[in-house]
């Protein structure tokens, strides 16, 4: 009977340690794994860095777009860019011409 009353005692008093322990496991699995953790707010600064890179690549094509037609417009118009741009739509080329077949149409929008 004395056994029962120590162990009921004595698991008295490690009931509030136990809960305290229990909220910080709790609380600390939410702080790295939760919707505002730290394991998302890495995740959320590689999509901002990846989001950045394609931001600059599409400046940059941007740009050379850009040029491509500063070159088509009248006041600055390059005959050897119309020329290519006539070549390329009407997908005629002159009889003195050599032309090599390429393998990938990339660029071929330009």
């Amino acid at each position: 009977m004395r056994y029962l009353r120590d162990l009921f005692r004595s698991s008295r008093r490690s009931i509030p340690t136990l809960l305290g322990g229990c909220a910080v496991v709790y609380f600390g699995y939410h702080a790295i794994q939760g919707e505002r953790g730290v394991m998302t707010l890495l995740s959320l600064e590689r999509q901002i860095a990846q989001a950045e890179i394609d931001l600059q690549a599409a400046d940059a094509e941007e740009a050379l777009l850009e040029r491509h037609v500063a070159l088509l417009r009248p006041q600055s118009l390059d005959r050897d860019m119309l020329d290519e741009q006539v070549r390329l739509v009407l997908n005629l080329a002159h009889p003195d011409d050599l032309v090599i077949p390429r393998v990938s149409n990339e660029i071929a929008a330009y």
